[in-house]
């Protein structure tokens, strides 16, 4: 995957991904529309599909709630990088099957450079400033969830392959 970056700092809570007030909905494009509103208001506008986010420590704070990497990847987001993720946003992100990157050099990349992830070689590249860094290893079977789109369509996919 290869995008723009888009940064945001430190401690972003799942509020600022997707406000309280837009919660009387689960359809995901609606969700989409109104994604780090908070942050930046302008943010979904500005965006394309397949940009990467990129920001400080404990990314996804605060609350549980899904709506957050769901709206993340309606958006277009194609994938967040950041140091230090909250758990439990964490594992809502591969549920919903938006990969998520630890790496410690994020403060390291800017706003709007061209990033590209290279989840086999386990390497995120930073085309515009001809950097390589290494990023904290994806357990094998979340990127299955990622490969398949989320729990979900993994579920799917094994009961599927169960009944073969």
């Amino acid at each position: 995957m290869q995008g723009k970056v888009w940064k945001f700092g430190d401690n972003i809570d799942t509020d600022l991904i997707i406000a309280a007030r837009y919660l009387n909905t689960s359809d995901a494009s609606e969700l989409a529309k109104y994604v780090m509103e908070d942050a930046d208001p302008a943010f979904v506008s500005k965006m394309s599909p397949g940009d990467i986010i990129v920001a400080g420590e404990n990314f996804g704070c605060g609350s549980s709630r899904e709506h957050a990497p769901i709206a993340l990847k309606e958006a277009g987001v194609s994938a967040i990088i950041a140091p230090t993720f909250a758990r439990i946003f964490y594992r809502n992100a591969f549920n919903m099957g938006l990969p998520i990157f630890e790496l410690p050099e994020s403060a390291e990349i800017e706003e709007g450079d061209t990033v590209r992830v290279d989840m086999d070689a386990g390497e995120i590249i930073n085309v515009s400033q001809a950097k390589t860094y290494k990023f904290t290893p994806i357990p094998e079977f979340m990127q299955e969830l990622v490969d398949a789109g989320g729990l979900i369509e993994f579920a799917k996919q094994e009961i599927a392959n169960k009944e073969k």
